[in-house]
């Protein structure tokens, strides 16, 4: 029995067409971040922090890179993802695609490595632009690395799900808009969850986002509200799920084949 060669070759198509795209608008795509996060910065790091002791021995400023770039990379990895497949279904290639040779694997890891590499590429924007307005040290890159593809991955799967779901292209905007984001503003990006009383503060825990946004703060200072090996599970569990989910769209077929 032969074993089906990994088409490395298919891959690489379908990322360089992804990053093309991303290239067509690169100055914009990563101008309109930095400036986002300047004026983040600008009202909430000078006008309110100056206002704010430090939280858990962490500058106010410095305590909130960790979520700006957390609520960036989850905007952009469900809006990349969702868009680079939605685009197929909505032309009709994506019979194309499917007839292709290549395995359901690698056509998500084609669409999901593109949209992680640009997610990964606003959020390390965002660390850069905040170095401008105070000086950020992170205790563990290279784990803050790791965590940010982690991140990225996972909620690249999320938006590649959502792409697959939509049956339009204002049912993109829903799930992000309506969901992700108010999430993550409740999830402990400007504020620490210490920080609230009872009983918001147990109610907060079951937002996932707090650990998500929790486990990158501790890759930055060392201490979140979390414990790392919490945040990680939680961030692994998510990943499995959307796993899950990807194997059973191209398994049935989906909305792909209808």
């Amino acid at each position: 029995m032969s074993v089906k060669r990994f088409n490395a070759r298919g891959v690489w198509a379908i990322y360089r067409f992804e990053m093309h795209r991303f290239k067509r608008t690169l100055w914009t795509g990563l101008a309109v971040p930095a400036i986002t996060t300047s004026l983040y910065f600008i009202v909430f790091g000078s006008a309110i922090g100056s206002r704010m002791g430090a939280i858990g021995g962490v500058d106010y400023g410095a305590f909130i890179v960790p979520g700006l770039m957390m609520l960036s990379l989850f905007t952009e990895s469900i809006f990349n993802a969702s868009f680079g497949i939605h685009m197929p279904r909505f032309t009709g290639t994506i019979y194309e695609l499917l007839s292709a040779p290549l395995s359901a694997f690698e056509t998500v890891l084609g669409y999901v490595g593109a949209a992680a590499t640009k997610a990964m590429t606003v959020a390390l924007v965002i660390l850069a632009t905040a170095n401008l307005f105070i000086d950020v040290q992170i205790a563990h890159p290279f784990l803050m690395l790791g965590y940010l593809m982690l991140v990225a991955t996972t909620f690249c799967l999320f938006g590649f799900i959502v792409g697959i779901w939509a049956k339009g292209f204002e049912q993109l905007q829903v799930i992000p808009m309506l969901v992700v984001t108010p999430l993550t503003f409740l999830g402990g990006v400007f504020y620490s969850i210490d920080m609230l009383p009872q009983p918001w503060r147990t109610l907060t825990l079951f937002n996932p986002i707090v650990y998500l946004v929790n486990g990158c703060r501790w890759t930055f200072f060392g201490t979140a509200d979390v414990d790392m090996r919490i945040s990680l599970a939680m961030t692994v569990l998510f990943l499995g799920l959307c796993l899950l989910l990807v194997w059973l769209i191209f398994r049935t077929g989906y909305r792909l084949k209808a």
